[in-house]
C-alpha cells in the first residue's frame, strides 16, 4: 500500500512538472524570436560602443591635455564627450535592431563629416587633427562591423543612404542635437513603418536587451554626471573638492546598483514589469499635463505678444503726439525769438543814429560854432588908442 502511494505522488509530480513546461510553451508560443540577423546586428552593434567610447574619450582628454590652459578647448572636450555618448546611448538602445544599427552608423558619418569639414572644424585649433582621425577612424571601424553580417549590395545600399543622410542632415554644433535616421531608411527602402518591426524578441531576449540598457547606463551615467560637473565648474566657482566626492558617492552607488543587478536578475525583471505597470498611469497624465500646460502657454504667448503689440503701437502714437506738440512748441519760439531780436535791433539803431547825430555836433558843428563865437567877441572888442 505504502508503494502504490508514492508512486501515485509520483506520478502526480511528473504531471505537474510536465503541465508547466506545456504552459512554458503555450506562453512563448505566441512571440516571435528576433531574426538570427537581427540579434547579430544588436549583438555587434553594442560592442561597437566601448570602442566608440574608449576612442571619443582618450581623443578628448589628449586634446584637453595639450592645451591645458585654454578653457573653450577644454569646455568643448567635455561636451563631446558628454553629447556623443549620450547621442549613441539613444542610437543604440532602439527598440528595433535594425533601427540601432542604422543610426549607429549615420551618427558615426555625421560626427566624422562635423569635425572634418563641417560647422565644428575649427572647434579644437591647434589639435583639431586629433578629433577628426578619431571620428573617422570610428566610421571605418563600424562600417567593417556592418560588413561582418551584411552582404556586399546591401552593404552600398546602407552606405549610399548614409552619405546622402549625412549631407542632407549634418550636425549643426557640438550639442550634437539631431533626430533619429531609421524613418528615412524606411522610406528610402520603401518600406511601410508599420512592417518594419514584426517583433521584439522572447521574454529571454527583451529581458537581456533591459539588463543591457541597465549596466551600460550604470557605467555611464556616473562619468557623464562627473564631465557634467567639470564642466559646470569650468564657468563658476565651485569647491572641486567637493565635486570629486560627489561624483565618488555617485560611482560608488552606481556599482552598488550594477552588482545587485547582476545577483539578483529575477528581482530585476519582476521589478522592470512593476515600473512599467506603475509609471505608465503616471507618465501618461505628465504627458497630458504637459499637452494642457503648452496649451496654455500657447495662450498666454498669443495674448503676451498682443499685449506688447498694443504697448507698441500706443508708445507710436504718443512718441508722435509730443513730436507734433515739440514741434508746435518750436514754431512759437523761434517766432518769440525773432520778435526779441527785431525788437532789440531797432533799439540798438535808435541807440547808434542817436549817437551819430551828436557826433556829427561835436565834431563838425561845436568847432564851427566856437569860431564865429570867437569873431564876433573879437569883432565887438574896442580898439586901443593911437
Amino acid at each position: 500500500m505504502r508503494s502504490n502511494i508514492q508512486f501515485f505522488l509520483i506520478v502526480i509530480m511528473l504531471i505537474g512538472v510536465s503541465g508547466c513546461s506545456l504552459l512554458e510553451i503555450k506562453l512563448e508560443s505566441g512571440i516571435e524570436p528576433l531574426p538570427k540577423e537581427q540579434l547579430n546586428m544588436r549583438v555587434f552593434s553594442r560592442e561597437f560602443s566601448n570602442t566608440f567610447y574608449t576612442g571619443v574619450e582618450h581623443s578628448a582628454d589628449k586634446i584637453a591635455a595639450l592645451a591645458p590652459d585654454d578653457v573653450a578647448i577644454k569646455s568643448h572636450s567635455l561636451m563631446w564627450k558628454i553629447n556623443s555618448e549620450q547621442a549613441l546611448q539613444r542610437a543604440i538602445f532602439q527598440a528595433s535592431p535594425m533601427a540601432a544599427m542604422v543610426d549607429t552608423w549615420t551618427l558615426t558619418a555625421q560626427m566624422s563629416a562635423f569635425f572634418a569639414s563641417g560647422a565644428g572644424h575649427q572647434l579644437f585649433g591647434e589639435q583639431q587633427a586629433i578629433a577628426v582621425t578619431a571620428s573617422q577612424r570610428l566610421q571605418q571601424e563600424f562600417e567593417q562591423t556592418v560588413k561582418g553580417f551584411v552582404n556586399e549590395v546591401d552593404f552600398k545600399q546602407y552606405q549610399a543612404f548614409v552619405n546622402q543622410y549625412v549631407a542632407d542632415n549634418p550636425l549643426i554644433d557640438i550639442t550634437f542635437v539631431r533626430r533619429s535616421a531609421f524613418r528615412d531608411w524606411l522610406d528610402f527602402k520603401a518600406i511601410n513603418e508599420f512592417e518594419a518591426v514584426t517583433t521584439f524578441g522572447t521574454v529571454p531576449e527583451v529581458m537581456s536587451d533591459i539588463s543591457d540598457r541597465m549596466a551600460m547606463i550604470s557605467e555611464q551615467m556616473p562619468k557623464i554626471l562627473g564631465w557634467k560637473a567639470e564642466l559646470y565648474a569650468l564657468h563658476s566657482t565651485l569647491n572641486v573638492e567637493h565635486i570629486q566626492v560627489t561624483l565618488a558617492s555617485i560611482s560608488e552607488t552606481s556599482a552598488r546598483f550594477h552588482r545587485l543587478m547582476e545577483q539578483s536578475p529575477q528581482m530585476m525583471q519582476d521589478l522592470a514589469v512593476d515600473l512599467r505597470r506603475e509609471l505608465t498611469p503616471l507618465l501618461q497624465q505628465l504627458n497630458e499635463a504637459t499637452d494642457s500646460k503648452l496649451v496654455q502657454l500657447s495662450a498666454e504667448r498669443q495674448a503676451l505678444e498682443s499685449m506688447v503689440k498694443n504697448e507698441r503701437l500706443a508708445l507710436e502714437e504718443m512718441v508722435a503726439r509730443e513730436r507734433m506738440a515739440a514741434a508746435a512748441n518750436l514754431d512759437q519760439i523761434a517766432q518769440h525769438s525773432v520778435e526779441v531780436v527785431f525788437a532789440q535791433l531797432t533799439a540798438t539803431l535808435k541807440s547808434l543814429i542817436l549817437y551819430f547825430v551828436l557826433f556829427l555836433l561835436v565834431i563838425f558843428f561845436a568847432p564851427l560854432g566856437l569860431g564865429v563865437w570867437l569873431g564876433k567877441r573879437m569883432a565887438h572888442k574896442p580898439q586901443s588908442p593911437q
